[in-house]
């Protein structure tokens, strides 16, 4: 007796289906070669009918194409807001440089966030021991704002968040009990003050949020405020 193990032939060779999708990712052609088997393979529709694979590959394209338009329309629109962003950044700089007094600086800052970006709060505070100047603009004492605002002064960096209703009230007297906000301080060799915007909803401005547009405008207030201030 012959200790060889018995090759398969034609005959007897059974394919299973690993080797069927194996042989049909090596010949990604196979359909093309072979088109009129499109016609007897099915898959089962979620109506519980069959439909060819034609029909499914059609119905999957459609699907994809559908999916790349919403994409197209989502970064159009995010393309002409960000348009629009920068025509009003730009204006709102061109602004603040153009004041004459402090008071033109904070009516220009004011004036663009309520009419222009169509902010629900805003506020600029600005630093002074004389807190009832009288001018037509926000002063307080630096001291006073670490009492009410301390935790928010620290860093010199843009902050983002749900405030508690204490620090909200102080930044915008007219907020509701519960709201979130943006704020940068000012610092220029000292700390000037500080810039904010504000919502009702807790959730509007989270941490996640960018925060380079009122980052842009703090550095041109940083720098047009001393020159005023010395006036």
């Amino acid at each position: 007796m012959s200790g060889t193990v018995e090759q398969p032939t034609p005959g007897n060779m059974e394919l299973n289906e690993q080797q069927v999708v194996d042989y049909l990712k090596d010949n990604g052609d196979f359909l093309q070669r072979h088109p009129q088997l499109l016609d007897y393979l099915h898959i089962a529709h979620a109506s519980g009918s069959a439909v060819s694979l034609v029909e499914k590959q059609v119905g999957i394209l459609r699907e994809r194409n559908v999916e790349l338009r919403h994409k197209l329309s989502s970064l159009t629109t995010s393309a002409r807001d960000n348009d629009q962003l920068y025509l009003q950044t730009r204006a709102l700089v061109l602004k603040l440089l153009e004041a004459d007094s402090i008071e033109d600086l904070y009516r220009a800052f004011m004036e663009s966030m309520t009419n222009d970006f169509k902010v629900e709060y805003a506020c600029m505070i600005l630093f002074s021991e004389d807190s009832d100047r009288g001018d037509d603009c926000r002063f307080d004492r630096a001291s006073s704002a670490k009492e009410k605002i301390g935790a928010l002064l620290r860093s010199q960096t843009a902050l983002c968040g749900a405030l508690r209703k204490e620090e909200l009230h102080y930044l915008f007297p007219n907020a509701s009990e519960e709201g979130s906000a943006a704020i940068m301080p000012l610092y220029r060799d000292q700390q000037l003050g500080l810039i904010a915007v504000g919502s009702s909803d807790a959730g509007h401005y989270d941490t996640g949020m960018g925060t380079l547009f009122l980052t842009h405008v703090a550095l041109v207030v940083e720098r047009v405020l001393p020159r005023l201030m010395q006036q």
